[in-house]
């Protein structure tokens, strides 16, 4: 429920306003003032539309919702084993349990029990397979939350289940066959093919290399308000990446048309990929319940229930095997992927192509051959995470390099370089993309020059040399990573402009805000577009019945689609504007000129608004619906070919390290980065988002660990007491973040790139850089045996390792 505001706070959150404002002033460049000054509103450095409202509290998400009379809340009864069958239920001992006004099963969905977002693989409450620990079997609806907690606890006492032995890691399902999805394959020959190449390299290198899953962590956990409407129709308040998948899943499982279902969502505490498909059970589950009983219906999980239900990033196992020459450049690789799918589909598939189209990374494989397999596990179905798929494909090449460099006796660095796609030539990526953006290496040579890489490796040689229990690390790592969905139809999305007649300005799109500022930028964008100050422009809710048939705010795509429509919505206007002013007041349309609230037409200056007016009684429409679809894009499924991404966002990242070998404790002591944005529409959000990215990526590969129960199948890591996320503290000392300058090749919003997903990838430069640290510590004479993440237990097994070798 809202609740008044103390003063206290709103003086507090004026600071902080004044403190954004502050900061993205000092962020602002020469040019930016200039831009400004001249009535640019992209390539601004500003605040975040809601900063103020977020640390006042004012900002309202899903919970703060003021509940209707009559409301009921909802609590899942889960299952207490992993994998078997359910053979009886004995309700009547919930139903009886105080407060409890229902309990519902599979049997009460009047539609279809599927939240499958691709397959139709996924149950939304069990019916009679028990699939992994945590699966929802029932629903409780009570008067209170707290009534419907106490009930749903009660499941183990109230289900019969046959249980069986669990599948729980993707080696296990690999070795059975067991998998969601057929197996993909992507093959590239230039030179005989992978195998051949790698037979007639100078050197070769077989291993295997694990990498860890990680919990997507919002801080607002799974929600869902469901209303009952008029004739049958329902409204659900969802936090939720895709409200229009949201409406499909409700409608089918309600037996209703998509226009009897209305989705709405002003805002998420984060999403991270986790409130792309997953949001859809718990939607489903409160619209069910409100449908049966007529009454509003809130599910919020709170964070254990989260842990257990909900799927998160992939863990990925690797077997490959490379040759490579005297230089290290990589001749032939051969790569088996497995992925811990989860119970059911989700989502693993296009998780698995973006990691085999992400393997090449930012280097040039002629001859490779890469397998994927999403393993079926007795676990949560795992989805979509910032990167999808991304990071764990292209670490996978990191790891080869890094390992190929340690076996030529060479700074990684140099190794990494000799791979790097060229300018018109080794340009072509394994699925047949041509590479034409390619600025890697003048940012990498940027960085390396800014950074000091070359004097600080010397540096650290020199404390190893005299250091026998720390131990200094460095690493430089670079990326390459596409931008678009890689399903071609998704990369569409619709606008609505509005402006009233007093000049003020109402936007609406498809993409929803998770506090990235998706809303910042597309305000910019109507504003610029319009001539206006930011402060006209308002965005509101996305809203199913407003923007229909959009696509999940994901892939790094939020801005560059619902920025590209809004801007398109907001140029009519402006057009009709233009047109309406010069029959007034002499001179052509396309003379008229909009910049600092005012209009220039004919030689004269007028206000926005008088124009705004003028249009008004001359009956020009003053409002607009935009489009955008993604140009030139194509994917062939079946051969993994095409072009899937409009272009490539590039950036690179110098981390240093101390590890204590004693304990296994590390520090990361200073970063260094230079990230391509483009032409970013806002500096100041942008740099925000690289920060997050960096730090959130770090916690994948070092903190953050997921352990199930070997027999049970629980996972055992469910709470924050258990699964370590990043906090400030880890935070280096130094951390210097900054754009590199460039367009965009291609015609994105503004020549502008994205900036939510590729940053994700310079973490990579902290494990490798922990990996020098820990090949120090055996005097660089083996290869670190080093598993992702690289928890102190993960540092010490490969301390000893690397010790144990050096003899």
């Amino acid at each position: 429920m809202n609740k008044p505001i103390d003063p206290r706070l709103l003086q507090n959150a004026e600071a902080f306003a004044d403190y954004a404002t502050n900061t993205a002033a000092r962020i602002d460049t020469g040019a930016e003032a200039k831009a400004h000054a001249q009535g640019a509103r992209v390539g601004i450095s500003r605040p975040h539309e809601s900063a103020a409202l977020h640390v006042s509290g004012e900002a309202t998400y899903i919970d703060d919702i003021p509940e209707l009379a009559g409301t009921l809340h909802c609590a899942l009864g889960l299952s207490p084993v992993a994998n078997g069958r359910l053979t009886a239920t004995s309700l009547d001992l919930i139903r009886a349990m105080p407060g409890v006004v229902d309990v519902l099963t599979a049997a009460d969905i009047p539609g279809s029990n599927d939240c499958g977002s691709i397959v139709h693989d996924d149950p939304i409450l069990c019916d009679g397979e028990i699939r992994f620990l945590g699966q929802p079997v029932f629903a409780v609806v009570a008067r209170t939350r707290d009534a419907a907690r106490r009930a749903a606890a009660r499941a183990k006492d109230a289900l019969t289940i046959e249980s069986a032995p669990p599948v729980l890691t993707p080696q296990q399902a690999h070795e059975k066959g067991q998998y969601v999805l057929p197996p993909m394959h992507l093959e590239r020959a230039t030179n005989g093919g992978a195998k051949a190449a790698i037979a007639a390299a100078p050197h070769r290198l077989k291993s295997t290399f694990d990498v860890g899953g990680q919990e997507q962590f919002y801080l607002e956990g799974q929600i869902s308000y469901a209303i009952p409407k008029e004739g049958g129709a329902m409204l659900v308040h969802c936090s939720t990446q895709h409200p229009s998948e949201m409406q499909h899943l409700v409608a089918h499982a309600l037996h209703l048309h998509a226009n009897e279902v209305q989705v709405e969502c002003r805002r998420m505490g984060g999403g991270f990929g986790g409130k792309e498909s997953q949001s859809g059970l718990f939607a489903c589950v409160a619209a069910i319940a409100a449908h049966k009983l007529k009454k509003p219906v809130k599910l919020r999980l709170d964070r254990d229930d989260d842990f257990m239900i909900t799927g998160r990033r992939h863990c990925f196992w690797y077997d490959y095997e490379v040759g490579y020459d005297d230089e290290g450049r990589v001749l032939g690789a051969e790569i088996t992927m497995v992925s811990r799918a989860g119970h059911s589909a989700d989502l693993s598939g296009p998780v698995m192509t973006r990691a085999m189209c992400h393997f090449d990374n930012a280097y040039w494989l002629p001859d490779v051959s890469m397998h994927g397999y999403s393993g079926k596990t007795n676990t949560q179905s795992n989805t979509a995470f910032r990167g999808f798929g991304g990071p764990q494909g292209a670490i996978a090449i990191e790891n080869i390099l890094d390992s190929i460099a340690r076996q030529l006796g060479k700074d990684p660095l140099d190794v990494r370089r000799v791979n790097f796609y060229g300018k018109g030539e080794r340009n072509v990526t394994p699925y047949q993309q041509v590479v034409t953006d390619n600025v890697v290496h003048e940012l990498v040579g940027q960085l390396e020059a800014s950074s000091d890489y070359r004097a600080r490796r010397e540096a650290i040689e020199a404390f190893n040399a005299g250091s026998p229990v720390l131990k200094r690390g460095i690493a430089l790592a670079p990326l390459k990573f596409g931008i678009s969905f890689n399903v071609k139809h998704f990369n569409q999305a619709g606008a609505l402009v509005h402006v009233y007649t007093d000049g003020s300005i109402l936007v609406n799109h498809g993409g929803t805000e998770m506090g990235q500022g998706l809303n910042t930028k597309v305000a910019q964008v109507v504003a610029h577009e319009l001539g206006v100050k930011f402060e006209c422009v308002r965005a509101t809710a996305t809203d199913t019945s407003k923007v229909a048939n959009t696509s999940a705010t994901a892939a790094s795509t939020g801005a560059d689609l619902n920025g590209k429509a809004a801007q398109d919505a907001a140029r009519q206007i402006r057009e009709r504007l233009a047109a309406c002013a010069a029959a007034r007041h002499g001179g052509k349309a396309e003379d008229v000129r909009f910049a600092n609230d005012k209009v220039e037409v004919n030689g004269r200056t007028l206000d926005f608004s008088t124009i705004v007016a003028e249009a008004y009684m001359d009956r020009v429409q003053l409002w607009s619906d935009g489009f955008y679809a993604t140009p030139g894009l194509s994917w062939d499924r079946d051969t993994m070919t095409g072009r899937p991404f409009y272009y490539y966002a590039y950036g690179a990242a110098v981390s240093e390290v101390v590890v204590d070998t004693l304990t296994g404790e590390w520090k990361l002591l200073r970063a260094d980065i230079l990230h391509d944005a483009g032409r970013s529409l806002n500096p100041a959000v942008d740099i925000g988002q690289v920060e997050g990215a960096f730090i959130q990526g770090m916690g994948w590969l070092t903190t953050e660990e997921l352990v199930w129960h070997p027999k049970s199948g629980m996972l055992t890591t469910h709470a924050p007491s258990t699964y370590k996320i990043p906090t400030a503290n880890d935070c280096p000392p130094v951390f210097n973040v900054q754009l590199f300058e460039g367009d965009n090749f291609e015609d994105s919003i503004h020549r502008s790139k994205a900036v939510g997903e590729p940053p994700l990838l310079l973490p990579f430069s902290v494990f490798y850089a922990i990996r020098d640290a820990v090949s120090a510590a055996g005097e660089h004479r083996a290869d670190p045996p080093l598993r992702a993440p690289a928890t102190s237990e993960a540092i010490l097994n490969a301390i000893t390792a690397v010790r144990s070798a050096a003899g």
